[in-house]
């Protein structure tokens, strides 16, 4: 029983650590983002398993894990302020060509990120031809182009 509770301990830690770090981290996997993702998962997997290095101490974990993650994703699917505390809202970051300073600074985006995202999604190389870019729950930007 000891491993069913470090493994929902350390899986509620992780999903505050990462709402803390926000979207901007699921934004793009830099080289330093992928060390320490795998520092982190060496890190969980002691915290996990403890002394407790047996295929049934994995398969315990493992399996208390996946049930975690499956009754928060039910809750999220049949309560919307348990997604919106989770998984966020989607948040404007431009409108009409105009970056929304405040809120650029709140989900720590910058306008070289939507530029980016704008160049590889939808050509446009220019702020003042976004209608909208919206950084969406799962960490993408999506561009509306001002029509023409």
């Amino acid at each position: 029983m000891d491993m069913v509770f470090r493994a929902l301990a350390i899986y509620l830690f992780l999903v505050v650590v990462f709402k803390v770090a926000g979207r901007r981290a699921l934004l793009q996997m830099t080289s330093f983002d992928l060390i320490l993702l795998l520092i982190i998962s060496e890190a969980t997997q002691q915290a996990l398993l403890g002394q407790d290095f047996s295929v049934t101490g994995a398969m315990i974990t493992i399996t208390t894990l996946v049930v975690v993650d499956i009754i928060f994703g039910l809750m999220k699917k049949y309560f919307s302020p348990v997604e919106n505390i989770l998984d966020g809202t989607p948040v404007i970051l431009v409108e009409n060509g105009v970056p929304i300073a405040d809120k650029l600074k709140k989900v720590d985006v910058s306008c070289d990120d939507i530029l980016v995202s704008a160049r590889q999604n939808n050509g446009i190389t220019e702020m003042s031809d976004i209608k909208y870019a919206i950084l969406e729950r799962n960490g993408h930007i999506s561009i509306i182009p001002v029509e023409k």
